[in-house]
């Protein structure tokens, strides 16, 4: 891993982002770009704006200082920091900050009252992760010391997700993790038996070429078969297909999302199919 992106805002969600990123740069000896977005609209930084230009460059300055004041921890010391502040608030800025430095991870907090409410739905992170043509891995609390050793990867095992359970396998490689791919099978229109699910399964990894240990997990509906199959094996992290912009796949359809992402306890990291 050579390039990871962390925005900031300086809340403690963002704060908690900052410092698992930090972690995985100085694990991987890679570039930390530490990216703010000022609440500046292009209307104001305009001739036309109904700010004067002078009022403009003062709010600039008061938010590139209270950035470099942000970074100013101990943390971060030995780590590669290239801070990037950008002046509107648009997301998709995120993955053009990412392609031009060729960022391989995101990695943001969660938001929401309580940190736990309304990651996905309508919150900045559902943005970026719509957006992003890289994994992104939200992070929900504060870790001392961020270390993965069981990471969930569930996805419907289509060929279209072979990309993605391929970065699954490059993260948990990097986090020296065992990578636990798991079906959820569940009744109604979606139900699969035993043997047709494993006859997808084995399609799947032919294609794929890989030689994976896939686990079939019944239950109820999607998302609690992958907080309820995370908790059986006492996992530190799931990963998560999605289609980015083209709305959110199987796995972030209705509810599911918000469920998975909301409910979870655990960091949830998503790769764009």
């Amino acid at each position: 891993m050579k390039s990871i992106i962390v925005p900031i805002d300086f809340s403690e969600q963002s704060e908690n982002a900052l410092k698992v990123a930090a972690s995985l740069a100085k694990k991987s000896n890679a570039e930390l770009i530490v990216l703010h977005m000022l609440e500046l609209s292009p209307a104001i930084m305009s001739e036309s704006g109904y700010i004067a230009q002078e009022q403009v460059v003062h709010l600039i300055k008061i938010g590139e200082k209270r950035f470099n004041d942000f970074l100013d921890k101990p943390y971060l010391k030995d780590v590669n920091i290239v801070p990037v502040i950008k002046h509107y608030k648009v997301f998709h800025e995120v993955n053009d900050v990412a392609e031009k430095h060729n960022a391989d991870l995101i990695v943001m907090g969660s938001h929401g009252t309580d940190g736990l409410k309304e990651i996905f739905i309508g919150s900045n992170t559902e943005r970026v992760v719509r957006s992003s043509d890289v994994p992104v891995l939200v992070i929900k609390k504060e870790h001392e010391e961020f270390s993965v050793e069981r990471f969930v990867f569930a996805c419907a095992f289509k060929e279209e997700s072979i990309p993605a359970i391929k970065k699954a396998i490059e993260i948990a490689k990097l986090f020296d993790a065992e990578l636990f791919p798991v079906y959820i099978n569940t009744p109604g229109d979606e139900f699969l038996s035993t043997e047709d699910a494993y006859s997808r399964i084995s399609n799947f990894l032919d294609v794929a070429k890989l030689g994976l240990q896939v686990e079939i997990y019944n239950d109820y509906t999607v998302e609690k078969g992958v907080l309820n199959y995370s908790d059986s094996i006492t996992a530190d992290m799931i990963g998560i297909p999605t289609h980015g912009r083209r709305g959110l796949t199987h796995f972030f359809m209705g509810s599911i999302g918000e469920d998975v992402a909301n409910h979870a306890n655990i960091p949830v990291i998503t790769f764009k199919i």
